[in-house]
């Protein structure tokens, strides 16, 4: 038995290698880029069974400091997620932007193995540590990604699988990554992709309950969307000037991907700015707003807003509102 599992990661990491030093493979697949990035790149071994040393307890303390906002939003959904998948032998892990694990969810009954394979707190699985696996792969291509079993870098973790997804912060920035490992021998890659959508939707909803809650003074406007794994949100204060965005939105109204965003009357984004104009817009819009809360009552209209009721009719008329 162990002279099998002796051949089969001799076997591994002589396919790794193999891949990496063809001409074309780099170019033809991501996987084998990842290879060559994680051997070349970062001069990483794949026949190197020692599992990397563990950051101490007062740098795990900082970074999760560091990601507070999003790690306090975040607990709920994924306990929410451990929920469904938990007991099928899954486990969760949050990490930083750097792949360092910052939090995760096991099950009493699988959490020694899972920190036998390294992925307790502190543990570092950026490309540069690990190879080729899902949070460091995620991290490094800025996508999801799904690592099946022998397609990780190092041989030693070629029994897993794993599924992950990128989480992004207000500032349309990578802040952590979501992880779903399992180590089960059945797992097949169906059940890999149904796991993955998972993911990629509890990721979105982390990310849309930060944005939320960095926005909380704004309104917050749902852009409409056909990608699913695209949260696209708006923040738009009190004088409709949009202060905020998601990556997602970011892409879809040509604004920048990363960093703050450039102050915008939302009626340009959406290219909506038609009819009246300037001060004259935005009286007309308030008149609206106060006919509307008035359930159109005129007088009462008026009283809300400061002026007589004749006041009222006339900058009505004056604004094409009619009676």
């Amino acid at each position: 038995m162990g002279g099998r599992i002796i051949s089969t990661l001799e076997t591994h990491v002589d396919k790794v290698i193999a891949t990496v030093h063809s001409g074309q493979a780099a170019a033809r697949s991501r996987l084998a880029a990842s290879w060559r990035r994680s051997l070349v790149s970062h001069g990483l071994d794949p026949a190197t069974r020692h599992i990397q040393d563990y950051h101490d307890a007062s740098e795990v303390a900082e970074r999760q400091d560091r990601l507070g906002r999003v790690m306090r939003v975040a607990a709920p959904t994924l306990d929410r997620l451990f929920e469904l998948v938990g007991n099928s032998g899954c486990g969760i892990v949050l990490t930083d932007a750097d792949g360092i694990v910052l939090d995760h969810r096991f099950t009493d009954a699988d959490h020694d193995a899972f920190y036998g394979w390294g992925l307790g707190l502190g543990s570092d699985w950026s490309e540069a540590s690990e190879g080729t696996n899902g949070i460091g792969t995620c991290l490094a291509e800025n996508r999801p990604v799904t690592i099946h079993r022998s397609e990780h870098f190092m041989a030693r973790n070629t029994e897993m699988s794993c599924i992950d997804a990128p989480i992004y912060g207000a500032d349309g920035q990578i802040v952590a990554a979501l992880d779903v490992s399992s180590a089960r021998a059945d797992q097949t890659q169906a059940i890999n992709g149904l796991i993955a959508e998972m993911v990629q939707q509890t990721a979105r909803k982390i990310e849309a309950d930060n944005f939320r809650d960095r926005f909380k003074s704004e309104r917050i406007i749902v852009a409409d969307q056909d990608d699913s794994t695209a949260m696209m949100l708006l923040a738009v204060d009190r004088d409709d000037i949009v202060v905020g965005a998601t990556r997602g939105a970011r892409k879809v109204y040509g604004m920048s991907l990363e960093g703050a965003v450039t102050p915008i009357p939302a009626r340009d984004l959406f290219g909506a700015d038609t009819g009246p104009t300037g001060f004259e817009n935005a009286e007309r819009a308030a008149v609206v707003r106060a006919l509307v809360r008035a359930d159109h009552n005129v007088s009462k209209a008026a009283r809300n807003l400061g002026i007589s009721r004749a006041t009222l009719y006339r900058r009505m008329r004056s604004l094409g509102l009619g009676d």
